[in-house]
């Protein structure tokens, strides 16, 4: 999910992880900036204790946001002025304690009225005392009332939630469970380093647990998340964080040493650095993204793992502009999508997609699966992937292109993973633990 910049602001000073996810979540839901963009900036101050309390109470909030806001219209009849809205967010961190984090009840109430202080709205302090008291009080008939309208109970925009019942009658309700979990921490270890089960051996001396993923011969799913800093060998290259769905398209490029392979809207560089890491031998591999910030990210990933590409910044659905050096062997394109697959790794994608933008998705991933076509080899493989669930983005999009190229053919996918469909599988978020993910291959006919 790819969001615009935050204006240019002094930086904000927090005294509580409570005011700090406040404020965080205003930006996120009223000024509809991304979470990554504008939590991170505002830990600084913040002690680690505090700043993990931020991080929960912000995607906690926004993971069961709808459910939240259901709740607290129900205790607050009249709005805040909009200069107030941070006392709004506020009530959302408390009502979301109260819901499901295992804070006392004492302790989330004062706590959060006392945090009202440190927004600079002392006369907020009994407003959200007394609003939180009466939760306490109502908790059972406030989610008696709530239990009957689905897109409250499962916490998800109605429209989002229409598509999920449309796209799968029989598992969408799985699916939103699914979305509204934590999501684990999953790695990949690095073959040209070491082996999966050297590296579980590595983790288990430092008493980090982790067991194997079962669809990827190189993945491991840790049993709590850790920061990096802390997973042995990690600033060598010995591993990288990566979902296990992620880690299956190496695998489906079927990569062979001498070939040509390009990589497209490749940052932050996940899936390059895999591809490089299983088959050394290529004869290059060009990773493009339109995105000039984040392929410094996809820069830094390679330096660490001592992997080298030809990186170039550029619209891959208008390669004309910026390639000029013939086809390919293997194309992956992983295409910009609605990231449905990944809200509970993203949540905010619940505030921020809007209806519309679905259709916006579908048109720029017709424009760059148009745009790479002509660059792959007769006989070449193009690998399709996204991190949604909706078949408009995924078998939809293949059975058109399908229909408009006479060249080109699918490439079924036999795996014990995911579901078939028309063209391609689709991984359903929170099966065996991974994200919910997309993937099809097509070949050019020679």
């Amino acid at each position: 999910m790819k969001a615009g910049g935050l204006p240019e602001k002094p930086p904000r000073h927090f005294r509580s992880g409570r005011s700090c996810a406040a404020a965080a979540l205003l930006e996120v839901i009223d000024n509809h900036h991304s979470l990554s963009a504008v939590l991170s900036p505002m830990l600084t101050d913040l002690s680690v204790s505090e700043r993990r309390l931020a991080s929960e109470l912000t995607y906690g909030v926004l993971r069961w946001w709808p459910q939240l806001e259901a709740v607290l219209s129900q205790l607050v009849k009249k709005p805040l002025r909009q200069r107030d809205r941070d006392v709004h967010m506020l009530l959302l961190t408390g009502v979301y304690q109260a819901l499901h984090l295992a804070v006392p009840d004492h302790v989330a109430v004062s706590q959060t009225a006392e945090a009202a202080r440190h927004l600079g709205k002392d006369w907020a302090v009994g407003l959200v005392n007394g609003v939180l008291r009466r939760r306490q009080r109502e908790k059972r008939q406030l989610l008696q009332r709530l239990e009957k309208e689905e897109a409250v109970r499962y916490a998800f925009p109605p429209w989002l939630l229409a598509m999920l019942r449309d796209a799968w009658p029989e598992r969408w309700r799985n699916v939103a469970d699914a979305s509204n979990q934590r999501a684990p921490m999953s790695l990949r270890v690095n073959c040209r380093k070491t082996t999966r089960a050297d590296y579980l051996q590595q983790l288990a001396d430092n008493g980090i647990e982790g067991v194997a993923l079962p669809r990827s011969e190189i993945g491991i799913r840790l049993q709590r998340p850790v920061n990096v800093d802390e997973l042995p060998d990690f600033g060598i290259g010995a591993v990288s964080v990566q979902d296990g769905a992620a880690q299956l398209v190496a695998s489906l490029m079927k990569l062979q040493p001498g070939m040509t392979v390009m990589d497209a809207c490749a940052a932050p560089g996940g899936k390059t650095c895999h591809l490089l890491e299983t088959e050394p031998g290529l004869a290059d591999l060009v990773a493009v993204d339109i995105d000039a910030h984040r392929m410094a990210l996809l820069e830094e990933n390679l330096i660490r793992l001592d992997l080298n590409a030809d990186v170039r910044v550029g619209d891959a659905a208008n390669p004309h502009s910026w390639w000029e050096d013939g086809q390919r062997d293997r194309i992956l394109l992983d295409a910009p999508c609605s990231g449905t697959g990944v809200i509970r790794r993203h949540p905010d994608i619940k505030v921020l997609r809007r209806p519309e933008d679905i259709g916006d998705v579908v048109a720029r991933q017709r424009a760059l699966l148009s745009g790479l076509w002509p660059l792959l080899k007769p006989g070449g493989m193009l690998v399709y992937a996204t991190c949604s669930i909706l078949p408009q983005e995924n078998e939809q999009q293949l059975v058109e292109f399908l229909v408009r190229h006479d060249d080109a053919v699918e490439s079924p996918i036999s795996a014990a993973w995911g579901i078939p469909r028309r063209v391609g599988r689709q991984i359903l978020t929170g099966e065996e633990g991974m994200d919910g993910c997309y993937y099809a291959r097509l070949i050019k006919k020679t």
